[in-house]
């Protein structure tokens, strides 16, 4: 919101949320799609399963790569994203104790081997099935610290008496240099819409009546409104307490120091929801991996073999090699990637512009194409192909300045 401004910041959010919108209705109508070939009705109870059923082989090849990006891309993310969190409440406190002028830095990658540690030991959840407890927390303390850091926003506006910012974003010396912020803003945004990977796999788990479509439509549609609504107004508050001193992560760049057990309290909310968020999006993958070693090597011990595993406050699960091997390699990666770039705002946008446009966009629409039989330079064709496109060229965009981000962070 800071780096773009007044106007095109609400506007960047709500175009990105109506593109999201969108995405999401056409993928909750190809969960059942008629093969007019063979005379089929497909259940796709993954985005990938759709894309090779519908588009084919070569689509679905490709949308594996950026399937497995995409959650991977993720665990880093929320790896980096709750280590910062966890200094953050040391640094708060540490500023309390000491003054807001102290020395006051810690190493982000003793915080992220906890979150490690922490992944490690959830991971060993069976499959998505059993994290609805992991999605009720992590709901809970998303609202949470989302209303921390607009109340607190909103609290700094009172007190100085008026609203910082202009319509032209924060201000660089060079312009060059605010081309490269404006991109990296564009990809933090498309970054904070990007859900369509997980839409079909949630939409499987839904009771029938009313019918799963209807269902997963009104849920999508509740979702985008309300994260769409925080969008706004976390940033808009954030950016006119701050103005061109808007930190990039609000309850960690300490533009707030007091009253210091809130802002402990907004980030260690941020960390138990990340917790729950990485394993709601990285257990698709595993299942991913595990079936199909089961499917390559079905006598395989190494896969089969279980055992019954009780830990304090959680649930009993079953344990096996394969899952605790694999799984265990697979935290341990995202940790070591985290370690290796950790510059929030930066993954963020790299993230964002790498996924957003194939997956949130190109796939669904031609996905759309063929299940609803559109013709070829219709209205209907030509308005999503104009879509389509303009939507790859802002992509394009946002990846460049998020490349040219994280090099001058990286090697500056």
């Amino acid at each position: 919101m800071a780096q773009v401004g007044w106007i095109a910041g609400p506007l960047s959010v709500l175009i990105f949320g109506f593109f999201t919108l969108v995405s999401a209705y056409f993928i909750c109508d190809i969960h059942l799609y008629f093969n007019p070939k063979t005379g089929n009705t497909t259940m796709n109870q993954s985005y990938l399963q759709a894309v090779h059923t519908i588009l084919g082989y070569k689509h679905g090849v490709a949308c594996g790569c950026l399937l497995y990006f995409s959650i991977f891309k993720t665990g880093v993310v929320y790896t980096i994203t709750s280590a910062t969190s966890m200094r953050a409440i040391l640094q708060s406190n540490c500023y309390h104790k000491q003054g807001h002028d102290a020395a006051c830095e810690f190493e982000d990658r003793h915080y992220m081997l906890m979150f490690g540690m922490v992944q490690i030991l959830a991971s060993q959840i069976p499959n998505i099935f059993h994290t609805k407890w992991l999605s009720i927390i992590a709901a809970i303390m998303s609202f949470t610290y989302s209303f921390i850091g607009m109340g607190l926003g909103l609290a700094q506006v009172i007190a100085k008496g008026k609203i910082e910012g202009s319509i032209y974003g924060i201000s660089t010396t060079k312009p060059t240099q605010k081309v490269w912020l404006v991109a990296q803003a564009i990809g933090d945004i498309a970054f904070a819409f990007n859900f369509a990977l997980i839409l079909l796999e949630i939409q499987s788990t839904l009771k029938s009546p009313p019918s799963q479509k209807v269902t997963m439509k009104r849920a999508s549609a509740i979702a985008i409104v309300t994260s769409t609504f925080f969008y706004l107004f976390c940033g808009g508050f954030g950016y006119a307490a701050f103005g061109d001193s808007t930190p990039g992560n609000l309850l960690t760049g300490f533009g707030f120091y007091e009253p210091y057990w809130l802002v402990d309290f907004g980030n260690a909310c941020i960390v138990l929801h990340l917790v729950g968020g990485y394993q709601v999006y990285c257990q698709t993958m595993f299942v991913i991996v595990e079936r199909w070693y089961a499917e390559k090597y079905p006598d395989s011990e190494f896969g089969k073999d279980t055992r019954s595993v009780k830990v304090s406050l959680l649930p009993e699960f079953k344990l096996n090699p394969l899952r605790l091997c694999f799984r265990t390699a697979y935290v341990v990666l995202t940790m070591a990637v985290g370690m290796l770039f950790p510059y929030f705002n930066e993954v963020l946008a790299f993230a964002g512009s790498i996924i957003f446009w194939p997956v949130t966009i190109y796939f669904p629409v031609q996905m759309h194409f063929v299940q609803k039989k559109v013709v070829p330079w219709s209205g209907k064709w030509i308005l999503l192909g104009v879509y389509t496109i303009f939507c790859l060229l802002v992509t394009i965009f946002s990846l460049v300045g998020s490349i040219e981000g994280l090099i001058a962070k990286r090697f500056g």
